[in-house]
């Protein structure tokens, strides 16, 4: 079988180039029954129980260039007001390939069920250096902070109470919790699947995303556990992760609300494990949508 990260790859920018095109079964969208069935919103179930996503081509100014902008909304849920979470993808990864592990269809399930309240993701393209800005005039971290919102808004949904990230985007996730929380405008809650966290400047030199161990130092999770002041956090980690030792020290310090540390690699299958608890932890701290 055809992983869904191969069919991105090979569909590329051709099959979402469109600005705005919704990704549901219904309607005339141009879309390949393929790159659906790739972001996890077509296959068997019946067309009502997919997630609703679209994608938006938008001008980022804190990044100086054109972004994906991707929102995914349970169906039949008013999206006025609708409280949002970012997801933030990965290395190599962008907003098409964020929501890891099968999360459209867990969300969709948990909303129908009744087991959490409504919620979306969105997600954006952030590049590879950390959600950072490690490249002068490309700040991924600044776009989170004051173009996301704006963007969220025009569109009708509500704000965005939480952030969700994988990996490098797990990373990404608690820089992103320091920030809002410096900011005054503490998030309801933080899930971080897989933190990309390293204890080792020489290893994490080797990802090419920071200008020196000073940089690094300066935003590093690990360094910074007394920063992220009151929002809940929830880790989950694989036992054989490349990243589990930090992981560990970051749970020791921290002390999040859920610590999960289960069998498992860094790869889809434990994404798969993980998603249904990310969505209950994410599901218990919705704000209420605006009227």
């Amino acid at each position: 079988m055809v992983s869904r990260r191969s069919v991105l790859g090979a569909l590329g920018a051709a099959g979402l180039g469109a600005t705005g095109i919704a990704l549901g079964l219904h309607g005339n969208a141009p879309m390949s029954e393929a790159l659906r069935y790739a972001l996890g919103v077509a296959g068997p179930k019946p067309g009502g129980k997919r997630a609703v996503v679209k994608v938006d081509r938008v001008f980022s100014a804190a990044r100086g260039r054109e972004v994906d902008f991707l929102t995914m909304v349970p169906p039949g849920v008013p999206t006025r007001g609708l409280p949002m979470s970012i997801l933030l993808h990965g290395l190599h990864g962008s907003a098409r390939w964020a929501a890891v592990g099968g999360l459209p269809e867990v969300l969709v399930s948990a909303v129908g069920r009744g087991a959490v309240p409504p919620f979306g993701f969105v997600a954006v393209d952030g590049g590879d250096h950390y959600w950072h800005e490690n490249v002068p005039g490309d700040d991924p971290m600044e776009m989170l902070l004051e173009e996301v919102p704006r963007w969220l808004a025009e569109r009708g949904f509500g704000p965005v109470f939480a952030c969700t990230g994988a990996s490098m985007g797990g990373f990404g996730a608690l820089v992103y919790a320091r920030r809002r929380h410096q900011r005054r405008e503490p998030l309801r809650a933080v899930a971080a699947m897989a933190p990309g966290l390293l204890t080792s400047w020489p290893e994490m030199a080797k990802r090419k995303a920071f200008a020196d161990q000073a940089q690094w130092a300066s935003l590093d999770p690990l360094r910074h556990v007394d920063e992220l002041g009151p929002t809940p956090i929830g880790v989950w980690i694989g036992d054989r992760d490349r990243f589990i030792v930090g992981t560990r020290r970051f749970i020791a310090a921290a002390r999040p609300a859920v610590a999960s540390v289960i069998p498992g690699g860094h790869d889809d299958v434990f994404y798969r494990k993980v998603t249904p608890d990310v969505v209950r932890f994410l599901g218990r701290r919705v704000s209420t949508p605006r009227s």
